[in-house]
């Protein structure tokens, strides 16, 4: 479970970051203006967003293994559909539809984990799947600029899309909603996993007790602060090296990897340590709130500094560390979703997923404007550190482990 998991994450994260690395080809081809590369990236992240909560709904309403094979073959084909675009209006609703079909990816492999790891091994598996996503995101720039030297920018596309097709037909035949099903599993396996139904025919959401729960509402918010700030990584980095760095090409595709290949360490890290900081302060919600907060505070301090910094590699150093500092929040997030939403963990992580790609939707827009209004990117920096912080506070405000029927009474 937890390989399919995680090469669905590194195809996700190729998909979705080659178009930074594919953006000053695009951005000349298509003769577009900086302001409306930074819509087509928002594009992607709104539809993103939209449908995160009915992706998540759907894998608690009917389980991950078809609504899995309904996404990723739609988004595989909007990947490849990217290749074909011939203007702004064109690239804008490609981008879109792909959005709409990568949403409710991360809410329904966090419900096959519920489903089918011990409470004990999740946070281990987020923080192993959130590497390998980080990782693949990060490998993007680089392969993008290999297969480059081999076939124009709109083939490359087509040959990420076919990766997810590939993986869709081979899950489909492979997993099942309810391990017990799966005959790869035994008898003494099969103990160790939860007991409730993985799907019901009767399933509501308890939507009242979510719009009143202030920790649903502060997850939310860390993750919008999160997907603020890690969007630049995806979006306008590159762009960011060659114009404000004044790096060329190649260095630029050496670079642009690095924020992501260092946040798949943090949240590497964050996934192995949340047992042994459990136990030194008083317990796993303790644990979750240092990370978070702790890593928010350090990510936003690291990208003000980073403003200050004349030596472009310093710089890079200064940003990558950014992202290894925020991305300690992310095993937490979602085994917080897990033990806070339970039987609706679909649900509420689509709702938490949307709110952060909320952010990632006006990241794009808001640095895009400010820089194209000031032509610096020091105050694009400034505002993002300031809502880091924000995300900081929500993580001390919120109660990451009591279930939401405690939490919120009728």
């Amino acid at each position: 479970m937890v390989v399919f998991a995680v090469s669905l994450a590194i195809i996700q994260y190729i998909d979705r970051v080659a178009i930074s690395q594919a953006a000053p080809s695009i951005t000349k081809d298509l003769k577009l203006t900086t302001e409306q590369m930074g819509y087509v990236f928002s594009a992607f992240t709104l539809a993103y967003a939209l449908f995160e909560i009915p992706g998540g709904y759907l894998g608690d309403l009917i389980g991950p293994r078809k609504v899995l094979l309904r996404i990723v073959m739609w988004w595989s084909f909007f990947t490849a559909a990217t290749g074909f675009a011939w203007n702004w209006v064109s690239l804008l609703v490609t981008r879109f539809l792909f959005g709409a079909g990568e949403a409710g990816c991360f809410p329904n492999i966090t419900k096959a984990f519920n489903r089918w790891l011990p409470k004990e091994e999740r946070s281990r598996a987020q923080g192993i799947l959130w590497m390998c996503a980080r990782w693949g995101g990060a490998a993007a720039p680089l392969l993008f600029f290999w297969l480059q030297q081999y076939m124009h920018w709109r083939t490359t596309f087509m040959v990420f899309a076919a990766l997810g097709i590939v993986w869709a037909v081979i899950f489909y035949v492979w997993y099942r909603d309810n391990p017990r099903e799966h005959k790869s599993v035994n008898a003494a396996e099969a103990a160790l996993l939860p007991t409730d139904a993985p799907v019901s025919e009767h399933f509501e959401v308890p939507w009242r007790k979510l719009m009143r729960s202030r920790s649903v509402w502060c997850l939310c918010g860390q993750y919008f602060a999160l997907g603020y700030g890690w969007y630049f990584f995806v979006t306008w980095f590159p762009t960011y090296l060659l114009k404000e760095r004044g790096l060329d090409v190649k260095q630029s595709a050496l670079l642009a990897g690095t924020p992501l290949l260092l946040g798949g360490f943090g949240a590497f890290v964050a996934g192995w340590i949340t047992p042994h900081l459990a136990r030194w302060s008083g317990g796993v919600g303790s644990a979750r709130k240092i990370l978070g907060a702790g890593g928010m505070i350090a990510g936003g301090a690291l990208l003000f500094v980073s403003t200050f910094l004349a030596n472009p590699y310093l710089a890079v150093a200064a940003i990558a560390l950014v992202s290894f500092c925020n991305d300690l929040s992310l095993p937490g997030s979602w085994t917080a979703c897990m033990d806070v939403g339970g039987r609706y963990v679909g649900t509420l992580g689509g709702a938490m997923n949307m709110l952060g790609n909320a952010g990632g939707f006006f990241s794009p827009i808001i640095l895009g404007m400010i820089v194209q209004r000031t032509n610096s990117w020091t105050i694009a920096f400034y505002v993002t550190s300031v809502v880091s912080l924000g995300g900081a506070i929500c993580w001390l405000l919120l109660d990451p482990t009591t279930p939401l029927e405690e939490q919120v009474k009728d």
